[in-house]
């Protein structure tokens, strides 16, 4: 007699009550759906291929609802009306001294405050700036986390913020940082590699489609930034790009274990280990430069 592996088996073949599961899945079928049954059958279009939805559809529901992405929006929000009221502004549309004297911004030659690593995602630096970064952050966070839940989200979020921070004290040590960029991108990055693996699962156009939307964005986003950086006559502090072209590597990596898979063992997976091991050699390096070799003061 052949042997099982049990982990192989579907993991509902019998539904709480002892029904079967494809008389359930019938049932389901056949019964009205209310507004969030229908998004989440959207969703589960969009991030996951066929084989994949009927487990989804399973498990989730609305309650508890993305909670990692809606607080971590809040918050930067929260901050931002702070130091727009706060600190007396000239205008809303960019914030200036209020926001480059926070004990939040990352500033090269402050690094050895090493919450600012972390804490400069809560700043932004104006209006538009943080209404494109909590529009991006929803409109990816959500689905994503509705599927992967809040722990892959975050961990992928907060590698993104991280390695956006390490990567601009290396390659452009004398910009200051500021916004969500980093967590923005990684989502975009862990959004790209589940729209590429998944691709031949997915509705042909559908797959295309985002994954122009994303390339699009990706580059319109940082033609953007590089234009403030380089070619902007305005004074004062200038704002590093390389947090969004790291938060993408980190989100392609770390996001692309988490993120082009559903339903799976992560810590059996060799890729889940690979992707921290690289992960995790960056950021030893990234802190011994700062240490020892950053040209910053």
């Amino acid at each position: 007699m052949a042997s099982v592996d049990v982990e192989e088996m579907s993991p509902f073949p019998l539904e709480p009550d002892g029904t079967p599961w494809r008389d359930q899945r019938e049932q389901r079928e056949r019964r009205p759906t209310g507004c969030c049954d229908r998004f989440q059958r959207s969703v589960s279009k969009w991030m996951l291929p066929p084989d994949s939805r009927e487990t989804y559809l399973q498990r989730t529901n609305c309650c508890p609802p993305p909670i990692f992405i809606i607080l971590i929006s809040v918050a930067e929000l929260a901050v931002f009306i702070y130091y727009a009221v706060w600190k007396p502004q000239k205008q809303w549309v960019t914030l200036d001294e209020g926001i480059w004297e926070s004990p939040l911004t990352y500033r090269a030659d402050r690094r050895w405050e090493a919450w600012r690593f972390g804490s400069y995602m809560f700043v932004h630096a104006g209006v538009e700036h943080i209404l494109g970064n909590l529009v991006m952050q929803l409109l990816l966070g959500i689905p994503l986390e509705l599927v992967h839940k809040g722990f892959e989200v975050g961990m992928v979020y907060l590698a993104g913020v991280l390695a956006g921070s390490l990567a601009s004290s290396i390659f452009d040590p004398h910009s200051a940082l500021v916004g969500a960029s980093g967590g923005v991108y990684a989502l975009l990055g862990g959004f790209f590699m589940n729209a590429v693996v998944n691709f031949r699962e997915m509705i042909p156009l559908l797959g295309v489609f985002r994954i122009l939307v994303i390339v699009a964005i990706v580059g319109t986003d940082v033609a953007f930034a590089i234009y403030r950086r380089f070619l902007n006559d305005d004074v004062g502090m200038k704002v590093s790009f390389v947090a969004h072209i790291a938060g993408a590597v980190a989100g392609m990596s770390v996001g692309y274990v988490f993120f082009s898979a559903f339903n799976q063992k992560l810590l059996r997976d060799p890729r889940f280990w690979l992707c921290i091991a690289g992960y995790l050699v960056f950021v030893i390096a990234a802190v011994l430069f700062n240490v020892f070799l950053s040209p910053a003061p």
